[in-house]
């Protein structure tokens, strides 16, 4: 499933940067994930890493966008055109 942050977001902005896929980006209030482009780093990573760099521990799973590690790797190879 997609990730997404909670609004216990303090915007420290290091969650950005982070995400291969470029699917954060800055919302109105907190920052916010894109739920078509987040893998949660499957393809590139172990293991998701806005959640490893969060400060707040402020990045779940996201409930309404339940995928299989199937479904977000063939979501990597969309992105990635692999």
């Amino acid at each position: 499933m997609a990730l997404l942050i909670t609004d216990e977001c303090i915007n420290c902005d290091v969650c950005e940067p982070a995400c291969p896929n470029d699917a954060i980006s800055e919302g109105d209030d907190i920052y916010v994930i894109d739920p078509d482009l987040c893998t949660e780093c499957i393809g590139h990573f172990d293991e998701p890493q806005c959640v490893v760099i969060c400060p707040v521990d402020c990045i779940p799973h996201d409930p309404n966008h339940v995928e299989t590690e199937s479904d977000l790797m063939s979501k990597y190879k969309r992105i990635t055109g692999q």
